[in-house]
């Protein structure tokens, strides 16, 4: 049974040398989505099942997109998935992997359900079906290798030094830790470590790596078969903080989680959080957790800026959605259900999205409510061992107006079916170690004034050629016709108003003039008086 936590350099679908630049290409490859078709793949989408399937012309290609980031020499995976002949002993294990759909174990470590909610991420290195087929049609027929002429060129390799979202422009290095192999779980403050800033910086990426003195001399992780066998940084809450000369903080700023297997994290390109001049990193709650062996680590956080002169669109929104206070988890059962809510203050755009649960934790959905309408923005499965963040493409990202109600669905299964419970026999509630439990989404979103929102909303309409008979998943009010800005319905009301002015004070001279004409004329109709002879009454 796994006891251990396992964990991997995120899958990140870009080379080692990735720039800002390269980032944006990725995003803006999402704002005129086009349908790919791949070898052996009709325009209909059909795959060919006669051509033949080799690894030279069909699986590297496989390989290197998705797999090869831990799969290296002297990284984090268990083994080197590069050649054939260091692909090949491995190629049944390889299909039963990759098959298992969006749960526990499936490689490469990505649980998105692909039939609910949002179908656009950023990062996403899960086979399509064509590829699985490929796969299996390659095993089933004996994994033969092919002709070495259709080799793809080589992709980069950096083994566990990789940083995934690119060079970093900083990095800032922690205190060493000392891990015995038989210690306890450890929380507690890391001592207070300056970040190496000298300016103001907008962070358009951070991404932390945990650097210790596990793989051997031959690049293996040493006495352990898993992947966990190497960290013993289970996660870091952290913020950064400046100080004054009296050490009253003027400056604090929360970032993202760091916890093992976790990809790096990038920020709405409008919407970036500012690291200020001279910060220190400051947590209170950094969790070490034995990998049975003595162990030295440290963190690294590589940090990449945006250009001088930057300023952000978008100020980071609110979303404090989760419970981690009275959760009752029941021994020996499965699809037990944790339920939490929060109502978005402001205009919102999501982001990205990051289930947290523990042990028993199996899957997590994340619905929008607002008025009777419900949508189901994303369900993922959940590895314990592979803590995945979720960044919407570009145009895809759920944009929810004020007073939306978020609502999260945790599934739990505390059964010998899930190897990461270490007794399901065990009742669980509540806590930090990993044998009791959390239930929390930590994923980002920013948000938006009223302007802002209606114009997200309109490019929206105008990306995906919505049409009034459409629905689209994540923005709710995207095909109500919006009533002008505030600003514009106010000029129109004034000009409404000057206009019926002018009216008013035309009507009143035209009045004015007819009522002159009209005595001009009854004086000159007017007839001279006529006096009359009084006479006076007969006397009798």
């Amino acid at each position: 049974m796994r006891t251990t936590l396992i964990a991997c350099v995120a899958l990140l679908l870009i080379t080692p040398a990735a720039s800002s630049n390269d980032l944006d290409e990725i995003r803006a490859s999402f704002e005129d989505p086009v349908e790919l078709v791949g070898p052996g793949v009709s325009a209909a989408g059909q795959t060919d099942s006669t051509a033949p399937v080799t690894f030279t012309k069909d699986i590297a290609p496989i390989l290197q997109r998705s797999c090869q980031n831990c799969h290296q020499p002297n990284s984090v995976a268990p083994m080197s998935l590069i050649t054939y002949e260091e692909v090949r002993p491995w190629a049944r294990a390889i299909k039963v992997r990759t098959s298992l759909g969006p749960v526990s174990d499936v490689m490469p470590p990505w649980y998105i359900e692909k039939d609910v909610g949002v179908q656009h991420y950023l990062f996403d290195p899960s086979l399509s079906d064509e590829e699985l087929d490929k796969i299996t049609r390659w095993v089933d027929n004996g994994a033969p290798r092919g002709n070495p002429a259709d080799l793809p060129p080589t992709k980069p390799i950096g083994g566990s030094s990789l940083w995934v979202a690119g060079e970093p422009d900083l990095i800032t290095v922690t205190e060493e830790f000392f891990v015995a192999g038989d210690q306890a779980d450890w929380w507690g403050d890391i001592e207070m470590t300056p970040i190496g800033n000298t300016e103001d910086r907008y962070v358009a990426s951070v991404e932390v790596h945990e650097v210790n003195d596990v793989l051997n001399a031959d690049g293996n992780p040493a006495d352990r078969e898993t992947v966990g066998g190497r960290f013993v940084v289970h996660h870091m809450i952290w913020i950064t903080q400046v100080l004054d000369e009296n050490g009253e903080i003027v400056d604090s700023t929360f970032w993202p989680v760091h916890e093992v297997g976790r990809n790096a994290d990038t920020f709405d390109p409008e919407g970036a959080r500012l690291l200020a001049a001279n910060s220190r990193l400051v947590s209170d709650s950094l969790h070490l957790h034995s990998n049975g062996r003595d162990t030295k680590a440290h963190l690294e956080i590589g940090w990449r800026f945006h250009p001088k002169g930057y300023k952000p669109k978008y100020k980071r929104a609110q979303r404090n959605l989760g419970n981690a206070v009275d959760i009752d988890v029941k021994a020996m059962e499965r699809d037990q259900e944790l339920h939490a809510y929060y109502v978005l203050p402001e205009h919102t755009k999501i982001t990205t999205f990051e289930p947290h649960l523990h042990a028993p934790g199996a899957r997590m959905c994340l619905e929008a409510i607002w008025g009777i309408n419900i949508q189901t923005l994303t369900c993922a499965g959940y590895d314990h061992n592979w803590v995945r963040g979720y960044e919407y493409a570009p145009g895809y990202e759920p944009l929810l107006p004020k007073g939306t109600i978020l609502h999260i669905t945790g599934y739990m299964d505390n059964t010998p079916r899930n190897e990461n419970v270490t007794d399901p026999r065990n009742w669980q509630g509540s806590g930090n170690r990993s044998v009791t439990n959390m239930f929390i989404d930590l994923g980002h979103g920013v948000a938006m004034t009223d302007d802002q929102f209606q114009e997200a909303m309109d490019e929206r309409v105008e990306m995906l050629k919505l049409t009034k008979n459409d629905v689209v998943i994540g923005c709710p009010l995207c095909m109500v016709k919006p009533e002008q800005p505030t600003v514009e319905r106010a000029q129109d009301l004034l000009t409404a108003a000057e206009t019926a002015q002018e009216e008013v004070v035309a009507r009143v001279e035209a009045a004015r003039e007819a009522l002159e004409a009209a005595e001009e004329a009854l004086q000159t109709a007017k007839p001279e008086a006529k006096h009359l002879v009084t006479r006076e009454p007969e006397r009798r």
